[in-house]
């Protein structure tokens, strides 16, 4: 991932060096519990300690697999030039390549996850503080991008609320399943390494050993875990669509806040561009690509195969490099968003009074006009409204049939924009489970 769409600490977990790290951790880790066993001498375990402190050379191990064309085994011999030959002997003693690679893996994931879980938690505040801002600001709602009834842009911060509370559930689940480490041995059958030593090094590693692998950790895990990135990812578009829409010239109920010398077009001084949530959308796309990827990566052939591992090694990095930087904005413009109360009102009034042709229906039923002839008287002084844009009381109010139906002052109390908003309330409580 490129670094303009890149976080430092996100980045750090995906590093050469880091990954060299917990590599490390876990052939030392497992000499401990071999020599717990018996299995190797006391002495060459703890010698394997002496590089606790080291920096491992990425430029010497990639020397050194220009060589041995094997990752593994280039990190090992660089290992044991530190650690000394004999000393270093027992070290991944029954071990095979994947023990290491697929425990690693889960182990950047599962620290991939806790940034983004934390991410998450940053934009739920910032939407939360924003509904609560804006809970009986009205605002026309839309379906099919036309004028329906109107609503609150609280209840439209809370709705993005609520899905990204179920997003956060969705990666602490997909957290948990992805924090298993395997140290089976070949095949998975423990045959050169005992169980035990699984045992310990997840528990070292703060993972939980793999029930039953193979040669690897089963896929359909990553699989999962991808699949919670790319529901998020879809989330955060979800949002931004909404933003660049209020943002259109023609709608400007809320807008990007625009920093002091930003320019909006190198053509046109006049632009102030929704920039921010445009990249989202493209960044989302980028997130979902590796769904497919990671789902593909479940069928392999027999106990292994390495047809998931290139694939791995480029939607790792990019999936959580990528979602973690678009939570971040995310939660950057929910904080500074522009929200334009009075265009909203403008734009519901646009039409005077359309909005609430549900309304004259329903009184007009209920007054014993049947539903047939109540859209239609309703339906025909709609579309005088939408055609000369007068006021659509009054056009009802000049309507024999619906005078008929209804006296002036019936119609009237159909007009009150407080009964769309009467259980704003009830639904903050659902959503935030307040009293």
């Amino acid at each position: 991932m490129i670094p303009r769409y890149s976080r430092p600490d996100m980045v750090a977990i995906w590093e050469p060096t880091t990954k060299f790290r917990i590599w490390y951790e876990i052939e030392a880790h497992a000499c401990d519990a071999m020599a717990d066993l018996g299995v190797i001498p006391r002495e060459n375990a703890k010698a394997v300690w002496k590089a606790k402190d080291v920096e491992f050379d990425v430029a010497r191990i990639d020397e050194i697999e220009a060589e041995t064309r094997h990752d593994v085994i280039a990190f090992l011999t660089h290992l044991a030039e530190h650690v000394g030959s004999d000393e270093a002997r027992f070290v991944h003693q029954g071990m095979t390549s994947s023990d290491v690679l697929d425990t690693c893996f889960n182990i950047q994931l599962t620290r991939a996850a806790d940034i983004l879980i934390a991410d998450m938690q940053g934009l739920l505040a910032a939407l939360r503080r924003r509904a609560y801002e804006h809970k009986n600001t009205i605002r026309i709602g839309r379906s099919h991008g036309i004028h329906a009834e109107p609503t609150t842009m609280g209840l439209t911060f809370a709705r993005f609320y609520a899905e990204m509370d179920r997003n956060l559930t969705r990666l602490r689940t997909a957290r948990d399943e992805i924090a298993t480490g395997a140290i089976s041995g070949a095949v998975g059958t423990f045959a050169n390494v005992d169980p035990r030593v699984e045992e310990h090094v997840c528990a070292q590693l703060g993972l939980t050993p793999e029930p039953i692998s193979t040669q690897v950790i089963p896929r359909d895990r990553h699989a999962a875990f991808f699949a919670a990135l790319g529901v998020v990812a879809s989330s955060v578009e979800n949002v931004a669509i909404e933003i660049r829409h209020m943002q259109r010239t023609e709608v400007l109920e809320a807008a990007e806040f625009f920093s002091m010398g930003q320019k909006g077009s190198s053509a046109m001084p006049h632009k102030k561009n929704p920039v921010l949530t445009e990249n989202l959308t493209g960044l989302a796309r980028l997130v979902r690509m590796t769904v497919i990827p990671a789902m593909e990566n479940v069928a392999l052939w027999h106990e292994r195969d390495i047809s998931h591992s290139s694939v791995e090694r480029n939607i790792g990095p990019d999936a959580t490099i990528t979602l973690d930087f678009a939570l971040a904005r995310l939660t950057n413009v929910i904080d500074k968003l522009l929200v334009y109360p009075e265009n909203m009102l403008a734009n519901m009034n646009r039409f005077p009074g359309l909005v609430m042709s549900q309304r004259v229906l329903l009184a007009l039923t209920q007054a014993g006009v049947s539903r047939e002839d109540a859209y239609r008287l309703v339906q025909r002084n709609a579309l005088r409204v939408w055609e000369t844009g007068c006021d659509f009381r009054t056009e009802l109010l000049n309507d024999a049939e619906v005078t008929a139906a209804l006296s002036p002052a019936e119609i009237d109390e159909k007009f009150d924009i407080g009964y769309h908003t009467k259980h704003v309330d009830t639904i903050f409580r659902r959503v935030f489970g307040e009293s």
